[in-house]
């Protein structure tokens, strides 16, 4: 789905071949500035802003399937972090999702994943982009309030202090491209079941899957499986506080 494109110049970030570039400074929006360039930039275009206390970049994406089965890739870019701050962490700390987007650490909330695309394109229309975005609180912010801080989690007072937050998107851009090849090969199935092995569940006898439109479906003992819309899901955004622009805390 991911169309290569020659990295440009020299990168502070350490990104494979295929990747070009944005640096935003810190007051900059990555996932607005990718939707809001991804027609001319194309495909591999990545917007970083720059600073402390956020990890926090936008990925463009040049899909060749239809905007309703299109959207799946959102679970590629999951499973790519997820993987991502896996390597990075601690030993026998855990990475879980909630339903869709929200990124645990933990158990505390850590960021989130966004997903954008053409707001005129219909469900059966191949759009000419989409945009998976990630947000992940690095450090405490240092206009938060100290009592409403400490009920976040960061990067960086959960045992990442010997790592670079740079590091991070460089592993989520190989694992990120390792997804897509995964599925041109094997099909989605692979990228769903890794999405869903971080998933949290409330009863260990539900099976769960994604449908062809990204829904959830689980399935209990008996009766049809649940839908769960991913549309609904992403709308809500429900780990992002608008008013500080970042992952909620507690």
């Amino acid at each position: 789905m991911m169309v290569s494109r020659t990295a440009q110049a020299e990168q502070p970030l350490d990104l494979p071949p295929g990747y070009t570039l944005v640096s935003l400074r810190e007051y900059g929006d990555a996932f607005a500035h990718g939707c809001s360039i991804a027609a001319e930039a194309g495909a591999g275009t990545l917007v970083w802003v720059r600073r402390y206390d956020l990890v926090e970049f936008a990925v463009v994406l040049e899909p060749d399937e239809p905007l309703a089965s299109a959207r799946r890739a959102f679970f590629a870019g999951m499973t790519a972090i997820g993987d991502a701050i896996a390597v990075h962490c601690p030993p026998e700390r855990e990475v879980q999702f909630t339903w869709p987007d929200t990124i645990l650490f933990d158990g505390g909330v850590l960021g989130g994943g966004r997903l954008g695309w053409p707001k005129d394109c219909r469900e059966d229309e191949v759009p000419d982009w989409l945009v998976f975005g990630v947000i992940l609180r690095a450090a405490d912010m240092a206009h938060v309030e100290e009592t409403v801080a400490a009920g976040g989690v960061a990067l960086l007072n959960e045992g990442f202090e010997m790592v670079e937050t740079e590091a991070i998107i460089g592993s989520f851009a190989r694992h990120f491209m390792a997804a897509f090849d995964r599925w041109n090969e094997r099909g989605f199935e692979p990228i769903a079941r890794d999405y869903l092995e971080r998933l949290t569940k409330q009863m260990a006898s539900q099976r769960r899957g994604i449908d062809v439109n990204g829904d959830l479906l689980v399935s209990a003992a008996k009766g049809p499986p649940e839908r769960n819309s991913l549309l609904d899901g992403l709308a809500k955004v429900a780990w992002y506080d608008p008013e500080y622009r970042a992952p909620k805390l507690g």
